[in-house]
């Protein structure tokens, strides 16, 4: 089995197999387990975006709206532990009923402090952006289910393969911002916008390989804290489709 997730490599459900029905994962358990940290998620990244320029903060000397505390600061912090701990899950992934929940509250954390920076610049881009979101999970979810979308292994191949290569352009660009170097795949204009979309499109089909991974893991009576495993992978595919879409639509406003 493939996928691109990192959280959902083929070692994923290398653990012994389970048969009672109380004892092994299941669908429904990992669907249940994803909403969890979704509401995790959400209740996190509400409360720093109410502390980020909200009605009545006073404004500043120069009239510009200042947020109620530093959320840069919350940004870096849930970045670094949220990284640390997705490692630390995808390595002792029977810890993930403890580290799945923090994993989605420092994401929690980061997309609410992003969004609201960018709900700032682009008033609304935010609501577009979670109902894209939602909307492709949903899309594709249904099609999953329905038997439209059934993913080949020459299919798992390829999105692995072009997820790899994004991963690799995005390190380059790090390592070039060091230099002040910019490259136009990340700007407004048409190749940035195409680039978008191709990014978009690419953490859009991993779900299609998330959702196939978890059906595995169940089918093979994988042991119930898999559950929360299978949860956490699903979560950082939205994450990443999430962040951007809502990027691709900030290229778009910045066209018009």
């Amino acid at each position: 089995m493939r996928t691109a997730n990192p959280a959902l490599n083929e070692q994923a459900f290398n653990a012994p197999r389970v048969y009672g029905s109380d004892q092994a994962m299941s669908i429904h358990g990992t669907v249940n387990k994803s909403f969890i940290l979704l509401a995790i998620l959400v209740a996190a990244a509400s409360w720093i975006w109410s502390q980020f320029g909200q009605p009545g903060v006073a404004p500043s000397v120069e009239g510009v709206v200042t947020p109620r505390l530093n959320v840069s600061g919350y940004i870096m912090i849930g970045a670094i532990v949220g990284f640390i701990v997705a490692l630390v899950t995808v390595f002792r992934k029977e810890w993930s009923p403890v580290t799945a929940p923090i994993y989605a509250g420092c994401e929690g954390l980061v997309l609410g402090a992003v969004s609201a920076m960018f709900e700032l610049r682009y008033p609304g881009i935010v609501i577009q952006a979670v109902a894209l979101t939602f909307g492709t999970l949903f899309c594709l979810l249904l099609a999953y289910k329905s038997g439209w979308v059934r993913p080949s292994e020459n299919f798992k191949l390829g999105i692995v393969a072009a997820t790899g290569a994004i991963a690799l352009v995005y390190f380059v660009s790090l390592i070039l911002g060091f230099f002040k170097i910019n490259i136009p795949l990340f700007g407004s204009g048409p190749i940035g916008i195409i680039f978008s979309l191709i990014v978009v499109t690419i953490a859009a089909l991993n779900l299609v390989l998330d959702f196939d991974f978890i059906e595995q893991g169940a089918s093979q009576g994988a042991p119930k804290y898999m559950e929360w495993y299978g949860a956490f992978g699903l979560m950082v595919t939205l994450v990443w489709l999430y962040l951007e879409i809502l990027r691709l639509l900030a290229k778009m406003r910045d066209r018009d």
